[in-house]
């Protein structure tokens, strides 16, 4: 059910995605009196699954899910009808339009999908708000997995700067992008009420941007070991244990924290005999009790969400949409900087290039909402600066004529646009084999 989620999650996005980005040629193609043939949702080579004409324009949905398109006449296109531009040039064909007109013509598409994601963003933050950790509330440190400890922090470490910036907002994703994408090289934490600053080795830059750590958690808030639930049919559930105890030691040993007991309980093996030091109602307690056949008792802890309180920063209309720019912006920004630590070699491409399969891994495996909305504003706006790369076939390719045609008021010939179209379109399709390559091989190493 989860599969079937994402995979209707990314059909209604994507959907969204091309149909207002086509929108976006379509419409100014019509104003500056150009005709459109074809308006598609989807490739529909040999045969569509749906299809209407309406006026000069058909519409229509194809079988092939890789994107959309608008046929507009008098253009090499990913339509190649080449025998269209054998003609001689009429007046409603793109061909024959001012070049400032036909530059707006192929800049709206990617136009749509900058203000499209803006807006998302915006609306975002008009709905739900803003909402985080505060740093202050981690008040028992941090509790780290193995990449964060070669990183060099340690279990009960607090944050504090990062680069020198106070870190006001309690995110793993915060470390990881000034690490990433800001080339981020120092760390402070108080440890133990002193304050260390730890050097960040320049090699974490690659590791923690490839596939594999994609959905690293580096560190969580520590939490003390209050019992939020039982599973069924575990050791816990028959013992003299209630919900909300504050478990304290092990056999006898300080247990005050959840991955402090935890790693305790995974050192000492199935069919074990255990005796809990809890305290209850303000009253110390003990309860004995065993671990099951796979060494567990089944007791989990009160979840960090209910132990610490979230702020939201609410906006108005007027306050969201400007914030919604911002947001974009910075993503934006983030995406060539880490185009720039690829070409410099310090990300590696086959790490952070994927397919179908990443972009639906983006979403969650429940319906929800703000992710779903979330998502979609992000691959707007990587739709469209993705579009604005200067390869032929690419609205940005097309771009890149149109400007060297204004600039030098010579326009490239026919045969040059069909050959540069067709090495567009091998490059292209070798990209996303590439892309949806890696994925195939990613899912059979897991």
């Amino acid at each position: 059910m989860g599969v079937l989620i994402i995979v209707l999650q990314l059909i209604l996005s994507l959907s969204i995605l091309v149909i207002l980005h086509e929108m976006g040629h379509f419409f100014p193609a019509k104003w500056f009196k150009t005709r459109v043939e074809k308006f598609y949702l989807f490739f529909d080579p040999w045969f569509s699954l749906w299809k209407t004409k309406k006026g000069e324009t058909e519409y229509g949905i194809g079988w092939l899910p890789l994107g959309g398109y608008v046929k507009i006449s008098g253009m090499i296109d990913e339509s190649m009808d080449t025998e269209q531009m054998k003609q001689p040039p009429q007046p409603w064909e793109f061909r024959s339009k001012p070049a400032w007109q036909r530059l707006i013509i192929m800049l709206g598409g990617v136009t749509v999908n900058f203000i499209l994601g803006f807006l998302i963003f915006g609306m975002i933050f008009w709905v739900w708000g803003e909402k985080y950790l505060p740093n202050s509330e981690v008040q028992y440190g941090i509790h780290v997995d193995s990449l964060a400890y070669d990183m060099g922090l340690r279990n009960g470490d607090k944050l504090v700067s990062i680069s020198g910036e106070p870190v006001d907002r309690f995110s793993d994703r915060d470390l990881i992008r000034a690490i990433v994408i800001d080339n981020a090289r120092q760390l402070v934490v108080n440890r133990e009420g002193q304050d260390v600053t730890i050097d960040i080795d320049p090699r974490f830059v690659s590791i923690l941007s490839s596939n594999k750590n994609k959905g690293a958690v580096l560190y969580e808030p520590r939490i003390p070991y209050l019992i939020g639930s039982f599973e069924k049919g575990y050791p816990a559930e028959q013992a003299d244990l209630k919900l909300q105890d504050k478990i304290l030691t092990l056999n006898g040993e300080p247990t005050p924290y959840f991955d402090i007991f935890y790693g305790k309980i995974r050192q000492i093996g199935p069919n074990q005999t255990l005796t809990i030091g809890l305290e209850r109602d303000g009253q110390p307690r003990q309860v004995t009790l065993e671990t099951n056949k796979d060494g567990k008792i089944g007791v989990y802890p009160v979840p960090p969400s209910e132990l610490f309180t979230l702020e939201t920063i609410h906006y108005s209309l007027a306050e969201a949409l400007p914030k919604g720019v911002t947001a974009g912006v910075g993503f934006l920004s983030d995406q060539l900087k880490a185009f720039g630590q690829m070409f410099r070699g310090k990300i590696k491409a086959s790490e952070s290039l994927g397919g179908f399969g990443t972009i639906a891994s983006l979403f969650p495996t429940e319906w929800h909402w703000e992710s779903f909305w979330r998502v979609t504003a992000i691959l707007s706006l990587i739709l469209g600066f993705m579009n604005l790369l200067p390869i032929p076939a690419l609205d940005g390719g097309h771009v890149l004529f149109l400007l060297y045609e204004v600039i030098s008021g010579r326009k490239p010939s026919d045969k040059f646009m069909e050959y540069a179209t067709i090495a567009g379109f091998v490059l292209i399709i070798g990209l996303v084999l590439y892309a949806n390559g890696l994925d195939l091989l990613r899912l059979f190493h897991k």
